[in-house]
């Protein structure tokens, strides 16, 4: 094989054309005859008997190069890669190929290429975190949340009210007509939970067991399709009233719900937990900010390849979340009337920020000597084995050593990052301005599960 005409482009893509001799590409042509020729019918031969010179014949002497060509580009791409010490991501595309009078086949290549990155600043980086301080208000709503989980529902005979939980029939009519899904018997509905379209709870407050009434209610124009926006009846009967009955926040309330005995070491427990996850919590937010800051900081231009690999990455990953609860992805994007190119829009800006938070990673890992001793990497082995419940041998068979390595050294090299950074007094603009920042970034990805919980509601 010989490699011509390199040809680096924008955007960080190459293109070149590998010759390849015609021993070599007859041999691909002949493979090629060979697992096609039972697909092809030839008059007077029985099917897959016909030899390949009338095939050719017939058809063409071009008729097999597509399968030739195929077979036998992976390996004229991996032989110009070496040759050229070309360093490509993503998947190589053959833009065209031609084959000569004298059967040498010339193959165009085009690839992206790993992009050349300048680290800016990354150590000494300077960002704002919050300080850790729990009220003892919040511990009073976190036991408030327990209260209502052990509650009891007994029941009232008054009107409802905001609050008190209604078992209800109700039967919708658009145009006078039932519509699908409008009509269910003995539902219970927590008034003021937001459960149902809005004004449908707040119409059933000031009824009482055994009222009936018509509801009217005008759809959001953001409900899903057929019932946007459109003015429907539901013919509502409730059967029952009930409203909560809490229990006392004392000794014995601690008793039933926790391994304490008194309400005071109960509430010391409580705050402990609210400081762990709060830490958690400003942990994360300052680790974004430093990296993000490191992230702008460097100077790279991004291949489509790298941030279209990524987000089919994340693509098939949302589809196996939504499998585990029931749905596919084509569904979800049907239900919230979305398309493909806009769900990609969607996960863009996720994909494009965590394909420079590695490069990031994987420069500062290269530039900083970073290494991953065996004893890490068994440990770290035995460590995903006992969280999936598996051996480690199914580990080092599921997951390549290369890539375990990789992620290892990116993790200590986010570990550097973060031991040399600076945090500063977190003030109320900065917080919101983070929070903005964050949401697109770091949030996407919970985007749709959000939105499945919603569709799934209405």
């Amino acid at each position: 094989m010989i490699v011509k005409n390199v040809e680096k482009k924008e955007k960080n893509t190459v293109s070149f054309q590998v010759e390849v001799d015609k021993d070599e590409f007859e041999e691909a042509v002949s493979s090629a005859y060979i697992k096609n020729k039972g697909k092809i019918s030839v008059p007077g031969f029985r099917k897959g008997k016909a030899p390949r010179m009338v095939i050719e014949g017939m058809y063409g002497a071009n008729v097999f190069y597509d399968d030739a060509v195929d077979e036998v580009s992976s390996k004229a791409f991996e032989y110009a890669v070496k040759e050229e010490t070309l360093e490509t991501v993503g998947r190589p595309g053959i833009s065209a190929y031609d084959v000569s009078d004298d059967k040498v086949l010339t193959v165009t290549f085009e690839a992206a290429l790993y992009p050349e990155i300048t680290l800016g600043q990354y150590k000494g980086i300077e960002a704002p975190k919050a300080e850790i301080n729990i009220t003892e208000a919040e511990v009073d709503a976190y036991i408030e949340e327990i209260r209502k989980r052990n509650a009891r529902q007994i029941n009232v005979d008054r009107a409802a009210k905001l609050g008190d939980t209604a078992i209800i029939d109700y039967d919708g009519y658009l145009d006078g007509k039932r519509f699908d899904g409008g009509k269910a018997e003995g539902t219970s509905l927590e008034l003021g939970s937001g459960q149902f379209v809005p004004g449908f709870e707040e119409q059933i407050v000031g009824m009482k067991a055994g009222e009936e009434k018509d509801i009217d209610i005008t759809f959001p124009e953001d409900y899903h399709e057929g019932l946007a926006g459109k003015a429907v009846v539901f013919k509502v009967k409730v059967h029952e009233v009930t409203e909560m009955e809490l229990p006392e926040v004392d000794d014995e309330f601690t008793k039933d719900v926790s391994e304490f005995d008194k309400l005071e070491d109960y509430r010391t427990a409580i705050m402990e937990q609210l400081v762990t996850k709060r830490t958690q919590v400003v942990d994360e937010d300052f680790g974004y900010n430093v990296i993000q800051k490191a992230v702008e900081n460097m100077s790279c231009e991004l291949p489509d390849a790298m941030i279209e690999e990524r987000m089919a990455a994340m693509i098939n990953e949302y589809d196996r979340n939504l499998m585990s609860r029931g749905m596919r992805l084509e569904e979800y994007m049907r239900m919230t009337g979305m398309d493909p190119a806009s769900f990609q829009n969607m996960i863009r800006p996720q994909a494009e920020a965590q394909v420079k938070t590695d490069l990031l990673l994987a420069e500062v890992a290269k530039l900083e000597n970073i290494e991953v001793t065996d004893a890490e990497i068994e440990e770290s082995v035995e460590n995903i084995a006992k969280a999936y419940g598996v051996s480690t041998e199914q580990i080092k068979q599921a997951v390549p050593a290369d890539s375990m390595i990789e992620d290892m050294k990116k993790k200590k090299a986010n570990d550097l990052i973060m031991q040399h950074a600076i945090p500063t007094a977190l003030v109320e603009e900065q917080e919101e301005t983070t929070a903005a920042k964050k949401a697109p970034a770091k949030k996407a990805s919970k985007k749709a599960e959000t939105q499945t919980d919603a569709a799934a509601e209405e």
